[in-house]
């Protein structure tokens, strides 16, 4: 078992599992019934993506001190009582289930999801 992360929109591993979004909105003009069959994502976890205030920080990083800020913030942001649990629930989940988490970004270099697999791994997650 174990948890992949994925860019949003791409097509499905065989073995992927539930595909859960962690974005701050949904795909624009995809009716919410098609989000599954078009690859996007089954289940909407909002809670798990920067904050509104973030997303336009990380839009606007031009230099790698700009992307290690945005880092830095999300990681605090992540590291709070609430994502905690949920981050630590994911990294339970992907021992005994699989099971994809992910955004639109093309590149996960500069992407919330690279931080995300990050702090996955700190708390044990299988990541395939």
């Amino acid at each position: 078992m174990s948890l992949r992360i994925v860019q949003l929109g791409t097509p499905r591993a065989p073995d992927e599992g539930l595909r859960i979004g962690t974005v701050r909105r949904p795909p624009r003009g995809v009716p919410k019934a098609e989000f599954s069959k078009r690859d996007y994502y089954d289940v909407w976890l909002p809670n798990l993506s920067p904050s509104p205030e973030l997303v336009a920080e990380a839009q606007a990083a031009e230099s790698q001190a700009d992307w290690n800020r945005f880092k830095r913030k999300f990681r605090a942001e992540m590291n709070t009582s609430e994502h905690g649990k949920v981050l630590d629930l994911l990294a339970a989940l992907s021992h005994t289930t699989q099971f994809s988490v992910g955004c639109y970004c093309a590149d996960e270099n500069h992407c919330h999801r690279s931080v995300l697999r990050e702090l996955l791994q700190e708390r044990g997650a299988e990541i395939k």
